[in-house]
């Protein structure tokens, strides 16, 4: 691998260098070939190895250079104060084949300066679950970490039980979050220069070609977090715990906790079960990530000509980043054109999806069957089984609908509208009942259904004969889908 261990090098008040904790025994859960091809560490005989001993902790590279990061953040809308790295540490940093800064952070893997009340451990489920989401959404055209593999361990750690401790390599493009200069702020505010021209260095040299290259930077951070966000809307993705902590300054999604993907259509759905007031809701996402932003961005104005104006022109380009970008995905699911009469269209069809408690994932995809059936068969059963839970007066609702939608499709080329369909609604995604399935033979030693799993998301917006029946079966319409609980 080609290491470009840059964080090190910084102040060394923003982190604390320590070795991991071992696990005992750790064991092989699964390995991502793909993330390991990307990032070379296929083509180091020694990683390949050792990788189950490196990720237990009892193995450690000469070029690793392990480290816990501080940083601070906003909780439920609360100022949190000092937090960081509790139970992970920022391995090393690599470029990877795209010539692409990735960090390498090993998570769960012993109590560090910042681990408060915790105890540096993650157990299994909550690792199958980030080991599975990072795939699933990296393979669904989301910007998000990833992971290079996970391993389980003799060690025992205990939640509401005891269960087994885990631990997974995370690969990222940063893991600095918004909560890095939350505490500079707060605690090391001489830090902010040195910061902010790191950050934009590392992550953002073409802003250095700017006349303003700070408020360039801020508001590159301001679009990314807005398409991200809209990414999530379009794919039915709920991350469950926006805090300012959990946000990367290169709009990349980050630490997956009580995460979900939509099932049953209902914006106010809440899948945090810690989450009393909905304040992460999905529908709430497109606001909370304009509310940590704005909580953000004035800290900059510390620095020499930043100006509260200046901040706020930063800030305004969020809402019609996320629109445009959201808006023309939305288009892109039906097979449309980003144009009123498509957007009217597809407000419909979302009113119809939420009045009806309809599948979320599977009803995008069966419009495959209504706009190409003779080539699409496994849609046209998902249609069948769509159309059969409406009501009468639903199903009235359905065909006034479904008559003007062709109407618009009938003057587009069918072959561009199919492309379009198929790339942007994607067959599977990780529901939680089928993480849950993988989890519960893993938790018997059995990782082939993590494993399957894995390779079924690999490819989500293509039929595979290694799925089953299971993996898209949404709940009843009127049960409610799963919370997820914070404890890993």
């Amino acid at each position: 691998m080609r290491y470009q261990n840059t964080y090190v090098n910084l102040d060394t008040r923003l982190y604390h260098e320590q070795p991991p904790t071992p696990l005992d025994n750790p064991r092989a859960g699964h390995f991502n070939m793909q993330v390991a091809q990307q990032l070379g560490w296929t083509d180091d005989e020694d990683l390949m190895t050792h990788w189950v001993e490196i990720l237990g902790g009892q193995y450690m590279p000469a070029d690793f250079k392990p480290l816990a990061m501080v940083y601070a953040g906003h909780q439920f809308g609360q100022w949190a104060g000092q937090l960081g790295d509790g139970r992970g540490l920022l391995m090393a940093q690599v470029l990877d084949n795209n010539n692409q800064l990735q960090d390498l952070h090993l998570k769960g893997i012993g109590l560090t300066p910042y681990s408060r009340m915790g105890d540096g451990r993650a157990v299994l489920r909550s690792t199958i679950r980030e080991y599975l989401c990072g795939h699933a959404l990296t393979q669904l055209g989301v910007p998000s970490s990833n992971a290079l593999g996970f391993v389980v361990s003799d060690t025992r750690v205990r939640r509401e039980r005891m269960e087994a401790g885990a631990a997974l390599m995370r690969v990222a493009d940063s893991h600095i979050r918004l909560g890095h200069i939350e505490w500079i702020a707060s605690f090391a505010p001489d830090l902010l220069a040195e910061f902010t021209d790191y950050m934009i260095d590392t992550y953002y040299p073409e802003c250095r070609d700017s006349d303003a290259p700070i408020l360039t930077f801020l508001t590159t951070v301001v679009e990314r977090t807005a398409r991200m966000i809209a990414d999530w809307q379009l794919i039915g993705f709920a991350h469950g715990v926006m805090n300012t902590d959990n946000l990367s300054i290169t709009g990349s999604t980050l630490d997956f906790g009580p995460f979900g993907f939509m099932e049953r259509f209902n914006p106010a759905w809440i899948n945090n079960h810690s989450d009393h007031t909905g304040r992460y809701a999905y529908q709430n996402q497109p606001a909370i990530g304009h509310w940590n932003l704005n909580a953000w961005l004035p800290h900059f104005m510390r620095l020499e000509g930043v100006t509260r104006e200046a901040l706020a022109d930063c800030l305004a380009p969020y809402e019609a980043t996320f629109m445009q970008h959201y808006q023309q995905g939305l288009c892109r699911k039906l097979g449309l054109p980003h144009a009123k009469e498509s957007l009217t269209l597809a407000f419909e069809w979302l009113t119809l999806l939420e009045d009806n408690l309809l599948d979320y994932t599977n009803s995008f995809r069966a419009l495959l069957g209504l706009v190409a059936p003779n080539e699409h068969h496994y849609e046209e059963q998902l249609l069948s089984t769509m159309t059969n839970e409406l009501s009468d007066d639903a199903q009235q609702v359905w065909q006034d609908w479904s008559t003007r939608y062709m109407a618009q499709i009938q003057q587009l080329p069918l072959e561009q509208v199919i492309d379009d369909m198929q790339h942007n609604n994607p067959v599977y995604v990780l529901r939680n009942s089928m993480a849950q399935r993988a989890i519960t033979a893993a938790e018997q030693g059995q990782f082939e259904e993590v494993s399957r799993v894995f390779d079924l998301l690999a490819n989500p917006y293509q039929v595979q004969a290694i799925a089953t029946l299971l993996d898209t079966m949404p709940p009843t319409p009127h049960a409610p889908q799963m919370p997820i609980s914070c404890s890993s």
